[in-house]
């Protein structure tokens, strides 16, 4: 897993990860953990050469400064490839360094050429290295008191400062009589005294300043604070990334070697379903890291790029430091070890994110910009070339627009706008580009597809698996909406086990015969069909012998019983099913091969909730609580709101993907457990923010009174509903064993015994 999505960033991490293996591989990061500089020597004498030498310390920096001309991006996947390596020494800190004073150039800073020639183009192309101090400690005031020569004299100290007992141009905030300033001062002009370093490969140091004149030429009037440390959290949360990312397959491949009571231990749920949690924090963190770097520094982007850089600095630096403490955990014992490299990973995690500062902090600023209406749009931005295409949909929308009723629906249908992805002539055989443009489209004219509810999930199987007749029978009129289905598929006595079940269907003249229970039905006392899937062989091994069948909710011997849940709504149903008689041509697929075509109703199921289905419980409602509540809990509404972006660029990087022509693997699963679970955390801390109010009852009404208090009853209620979330569609265990066993790699569960 890397940063980036496009080839050019591809080639790029794998460039910047060929050149660590060759020239810092284990025994080098090994090394300066033992040594007594962290690696100083080493960086200065071969490695900053070499990472110049490969343009890395310059991949940002402008091209007239002797940099690549790249930007954030890239090199925040050189980040993340450097910091999956452990790479010792001042990168981090240097290229820090120069972003900011490539920011303050941007913003028009008379500092950032400095008085000796351009001071980025040193640290661009290895001859200097740099650091830059977040703590304040050190006060200016003007040499004469006049400030005719803009001379400022410092004074005082500033401490840690990550890099600065190596580097030759330290970047330092200073409190003035005018407020705060950023000067670029030379390291030989202060007094540096080294720090032991939680992190064994990277050096600290104090930095203090006994009356230095700066002159006017290196203060950096381009940069402030909330530039600084998005800047900070940006380029942190990119190594973090990479550290989080090791930690993941670091355990995972631990775990598929690793023999107790005679199997790997990545086939025990425990050690399975940790390794699966650290994927998903992993991916969380490359997902916000990647949003904040592309973000702009400008004033038109400039509270967008502090929203996504602090919501960068709570997902991806927590999540480097969970992964690693868990990667230990899957190690066990020699991931305490003094020699074993997780603990170096695990003290540079915990050491970015102690210079960062505490989550909760940067969880409150988010929860600040929120309240105050700053957000970071989660929006594909669509390369050009499409303007013919967007043309010819656009001209289409508008007639259909025009229609109503069932003449509106008709259309829509007939021409593979409802499910645009799918083949001809149910669908538009669209691919990745021309679906986003659909949808965008569509939203711009006001045209809405009818909702398929889980005929969305019975068309992808009936194009697949069914006849032409099944198909011009069953397609026109559910993708008009005309027909709602139900799923008879979960048992009483099977669970997610969906192969275990007891139905049973017996041939019968023209057709079969099915009898049995069904549970957990959504919409049947709504629905004119149902798939069903019944054992037509039972001698077979589990998974064969099971027929996929269309029943008729109107046939005799169909009983559905409402199911009273635990919100006292009945939502779900028991169906009965008592030689219930289904017709030959009713039969999807071949008989007792119905499991192939349940696979794809069950894919196309986890994708539709792998979207952001929130059920009222999101975001919006979240912050819309913590306005009205008296005790806002402003940290962990923020960690909230900073899970819920990252989620929903989770779903942006899958589109990305497939616009690039890349596999997304099995990111809706990731989604699926990450939204689902994030609805419940919503619920339950709007829950807790509406005091007393939370123990009364009844139908709940808006998230906010009309008193504007929080709902407490509404929110019970949301508690009790959203546990549903979790269950349905593939519960938490199985949606981490999919993840375990698919994106990591891991052994699958074993059989259970026969008989």
């Amino acid at each position: 897993m890397t940063l980036g999505l496009t080839e050019e960033h591809l080639q790029l991490a794998e460039t910047v990860s060929a050149w660590a293996q060759r020239h810092c591989p284990a025994d080098v990061v090994r090394a300066a953990a033992d040594g007594p500089d962290s690696g100083s020597a080493r960086y200065l004498e071969s490695l900053a050469p070499g990472l110049a030498e490969q343009g890395l310390l310059g991949l940002h920096v402008p091209e007239e400064d002797g940099g690549q001309g790249y930007g954030l991006p890239e090199l925040a996947v050189a980040l993340g490839e450097l910091g999956r390596a452990l790479v010792p020494g001042a990168f981090l800190p240097t290229v820090f360094a120069s972003a900011a004073l490539t920011t303050a150039t941007a913003a028009g800073a008379p500092g950032a050429a400095g008085g000796t020639g351009k001071l980025v183009t040193g640290l661009a192309d290895g001859s200097k290295t740099g650091a830059v101090g977040l703590a304040a400690g050190l006060t200016g005031t003007r040499q004469d008191g006049t400030g005719a020569d803009g001379t400022l004299v410092i004074e005082g100290e500033s401490s840690p400062v990550l890099g600065a007992s190596i580097a030759d141009l330290v970047i330092l905030p200073v409190q003035t009589e005018a407020g705060e300033v950023w000067a670029a001062i030379d390291a030989s002009s202060l007094e540096i005294t080294a720090l032991d370093s939680l992190d064994l490969t990277r050096p600290l140091a104090t930095v203090r300043a006994g009356r230095v004149a700066v002159p006017s030429d290196r203060l950096l009037t381009g940069l402030n604070r909330a530039a600084v440390t998005s800047l900070a959290a940006i380029l942190f949360g990119a190594e973090a990334s990479g550290i989080a990312d090791w930690a993941t397959h670091a355990a995972g491949e631990y775990a598929k070697i690793r023999h107790q009571f005679g199997r790997p231990i990545g086939q025990f749920q425990a050690v399975k379903h940790r390794c699966a949690r650290m994927l998903t924090r992993a991916e969380q963190a490359a997902a916000a890291v990647w949003d904040a770097a592309r973000t702009e520094p400008d004033a038109a982007g400039a509270r967008q790029r502090e929203f996504a850089a602090a919501v960068a600095a709570v997902v991806a630096l927590d999540a480097a430091v969970w992964c690693a403490h868990q990667c230990i955990q899957v190690l066990g014992g020699i991931g305490y070890t003094w020699e074993h490299e997780a603990n170096l990973y695990y003290r540079r995690a915990m050491s970015l994110r102690a210079l960062l500062g505490p989550s909760s902090e940067w969880a409150e600023h988010v929860t600040k910009l929120a309240l105050s209406g700053v957000s970071r749009p989660v929006q594909v931005e669509l390369p050009g070339g499409d303007a013919e295409l967007r043309a010819q949909i656009r001209e289409e929308l508008s007639e259909i627009a025009r229609l109503t009723g069932a003449d509106h629906m008709e259309r829509l249908a007939a021409g593979g706008w409802v499910v645009p992805h799918l083949p001809r002539p149910w669908g538009r055989d669209a691919g990745a580009l021309e679906q986003v443009v659909i949808a965008q489209e569509m939203r711009a004219a006001g045209v809405r597809a009818p909702t398929l509810f889980i005929g969305a999930w019975v068309v992808p199987a009936l194009i697949q698996y069914g006849t032409p007749g099944q198909q011009q029978r069953f397609l026109p009129p559910t993708l008009r909406g005309d027909y709602l289905w139900c799923q008879l598929f979960s048992e009483p006595g099977a669970g997610s086990d969906l192969a275990g079940l007891a139905t049973r269907a017996v041939r019968a003249e023209g057709g079969w015969k099915i009898t049995g229970q069904k549970i957990w039905t959504s919409l049947a006392r709504q629905a004119a069909w149902a798939i069903c899937i019944a054992r037509t062989d039972p001698a077979a091994p589990k998974h064969d012998g099971i027929t996929y069948f269309l029943v008729d909710m109107s046939s005799p011997g169909v009983e559905v019983r409402p199911l009273r849940e635990i919100t006292g709504d009945s939502f779900f149903n028991q169906v009965f099913l008592d030689e219930v008689f289904v017709p030959d041509d009713c039969v999807v697929g071949e008989v007792n091969g119905g499991w192939r075509v349940a696979r794809t109703t069950l894919a196309n199921e986890r994708v539709s909730l792998s979207q952001t289905w929130t059920f009222g419980t999101g975001v919006p409602e979240l912050l819309q609580v913590a306005k009205a509540a008296a005790d806002p809990s402003p940290a962990e509404v923020g960690t909230l709101v900073c899970a819920g972006h990252a989620i929903d660029l989770l779903g942006l990087r899958v589109t990305l993907k497939q616009l690039s022509g890349t596999e997304p693997g099995a990111t809706g699963s990731v989604r699926k457990l990450l939204g689902m679970e994030h609805a419940q955390r919503i619920a339950e801390l709007c829950f807790a923010m509406s005091g007393t109010s939370g123990a009364l009852g009844g139908p709940g009404g808006p998230p906010v009174t009309g008193l504007g208090e929080p709902n407490g009853a509404h929110w019970a209620r949301q508690v009790l509903m959203t546990q549903a979330l979790t269950i349905g569609g593939g519960t938490t265990d199985i949606q981490l064993n999919i993840i375990g066993e698919r994106m990591l790699g891991l052994p699958r569960d074993p059989e259970p015994p026969a008989g």
